[in-house]
């Protein structure tokens, strides 16, 4: 740490951070204030979905804040009318409502198809949401995550939250009452190992809720926006949602998330919803940049084709040390390393100038900016193959 860098006292201690203080990105790279340079292959957890600092979004922040930066929610704005009718557009959905975290919008989630049960199922309230999944840190949102480490915490939690296994429709079924409105999933559960629904089990959860009268919600806070090679993951199902959320690479590194629905899902009243910087410009002028280049069919297919280069790369690699499966989809998948062994991974990654994630002990996430190169792809396997025969992960395993 350099004489100008201010006490890391004052944040409070709520994660364990490594004494580095980054100052600078561009692309797949960042400097922290040494000069060091690190390949992310974490992105701020799928944030920066054009890299750091791409000119598109800080063209589009730096012309909006020259005009407007908010004239309060109580007006229209022009950057959110053209991402709301852009959005509406690429989707299945008929409305938007703009906020400021992923959390923030599977509350107005929770909320909405809440107040739908109050007013079509005779107050059925509560929500069918899976073991594993993770939807945010408000009490709500932890609530309906099925987080193990959630489950001491902050007590009393919010009620109204049932847990079924994924990929198991019967598990489903059986917690289904007079009390259930909805049911809610990630189709891919990151925190949890990155572990996907399958396309037939979406197909079938469509059809189950559609049976019982249930709104189905998809949390693509993590898939969206390009992440799993289509603009919205619910695509590789060929089905579609009640309501879903977006969050992360939505704002291309600025806080930004939206919360979708049809018209039958969307039933907020006036003063139901709302927050001061819901929908202002700002942000909303980076989601319209960030939409505008990821929702380009060239783009979507440069994102797919690296997937699967990365995928192939991963696979290639798991063989060589002994390793897992490789899972997930698109930009989002995992390594098995069959051994509790990720923490340690990830710190010595980090000495070698690599950012990678460890979402669990055994397991390894890679998040890229959509727009990664093979040669940045091949960067970070050659890196970590280096570090995973120092360590003999492989010996281990064995």
């Amino acid at each position: 740490m350099t004489d100008a860098t201010p006490s890391f006292d004052a944040l409070m201690d709520i994660t364990a951070r490594p004494k580095a203080v980054f100052v600078r990105g561009k692309g797949s790279y960042l400097w922290d204030d040494s000069g060091k340079r690190y390949l992310d292959f974490v992105q701020g957890w799928a944030v920066n979905c054009l890299g750091h600092s791409p000119d598109a979004i800080a063209d589009a922040l730096a012309v909006q804040s020259a005009a407007l930066l908010t004239p309060s929610p109580a007006f229209y704005n022009a950057p959110s009318l053209k991402l709301a009718n852009a959005l509406v557009e690429k989707s299945c959905f008929d409305q938007v409502f703009f906020c400021n975290s992923g959390a923030e919008a599977n509350e107005g989630a929770i909320k909405l198809a809440r107040k739908y049960g109050s007013l079509n199922k005779g107050g059925a309230h509560e929500i069918i949401t899976f073991e594993g999944g993770f939807h945010g840190r408000t009490l709500a949102t932890m609530s309906a995550s099925g987080k193990k480490a959630f489950e001491p915490l902050f007590e009393p939690k919010v009620a109204g939250f049932r847990k079924a296994k994924l990929n198991d429709l019967d598990s489903v079924k059986a917690l289904i009452s007079p009390a259930t409105v909805a049911v809610m999933l990630e189709p891919v559960q990151g925190e949890a190992g990155v572990w996907p629904a399958t396309d037939q089990f979406l197909q079938e959860l469509r059809a189950l809720t559609r049976e019982y009268g249930l709104l189905l919600i998809f949390d693509e806070i993590q898939t969206g926006v390009g992440r799993t090679g289509k603009l919205f993951h619910y695509e590789h199902a060929g089905i579609e949602p009640d309501i879903m959320t977006l969050g992360k690479g939505i704002g291309g590194g600025v806080p930004l998330a939206v919360l979708m629905a049809t018209d039958k899902a969307s039933c907020f009243a006036h003063g139901d919803q709302g927050g001061t910087f819901n929908g202002n410009p700002l942000m909303c002028a980076a989601g319209l940049a960030v939409l505008n280049e990821v929702s380009k069919p060239e783009f979507l297919k440069a994102a797919a084709d690296a997937g699967q280069f990365l995928e192939s790369e991963l696979q290639k690699l798991s063989a060589r040390h002994g390793l897992g499966e490789v899972r997930g989809r698109g930009l989002l998948l995992a390594l098995d390393l069959k051994l509790p062994v990720g923490a340690s991974i990830v710190a010595q990654a980090f000495q070698q100038g690599l950012l990678l994630n460890s979402p669990q002990p055994d397991a390894l996430r890679f998040m890229p900016a959509l727009n990664v190169t093979r040669a940045e792809i091949s960067e970070m396997i050659d890196g970590l193959d280096a570090i995973l025969l120092k360590s003999g992960v492989a010996r281990q395993v064995a």
